[in-house]
């Protein structure tokens, strides 16, 4: 896992690397996940629930941006806090994510609310070592 949480006027950003498509966008959410919260329990100790997102957009960018949101989504709606990321980026015509986490009861942390991704300063490039990104969340 590699990213860094970064002030960002009155939000918050996320600088993630990977040496892959797929780490970095599991990054990212990892990101997500501490943009929320210091310290995330153990899914089998809290009886966390996995589940899947499937997407496809017509960008790796629109992709990464519609992921962050169906997890903030998936937070509001299944009162959970989506952790322990994985990831499946194709790109072949359409760009499509296959995607897993495991869903973190919210009252088993001290959560601070995201109110959502935006498209703001977002970046998603690839570098001579893999892949960077940076976005920024609504807090």
């Amino acid at each position: 896992m590699s990213f860094i949480l970064k002030e960002h006027t009155a939000d918050i950003a996320v600088e993630a690397s990977g040496d892959s498509l797929d780490a970095v966008f599991a990054d990212v959410a990892a990101g997500l996940t501490a943009a929320h919260c210091e310290s995330v329990p153990d899914p089998e100790a809290v009886d966390a629930e996995r589940f899947s997102i499937g997407l496809r957009a017509e960008s790796k960018e629109a992709l990464l941006f519609d992921y962050l949101d169906e997890l903030i989504y998936e937070r509001d709606v299944r009162g959970v806090l989506p952790a322990h990321h994985e990831a499946t980026v194709d790109g072949n015509g359409d760009w499509v994510l296959e995607a897993h986490a495991y869903g973190i009861p919210l009252d088993a942390v001290s959560a601070r609310e995201i109110k959502a991704v935006t498209y703001s300063e977002m970046e998603l490039e690839e570098t001579p070592t893999g892949w960077r990104a940076y976005v920024v969340f609504d807090v």
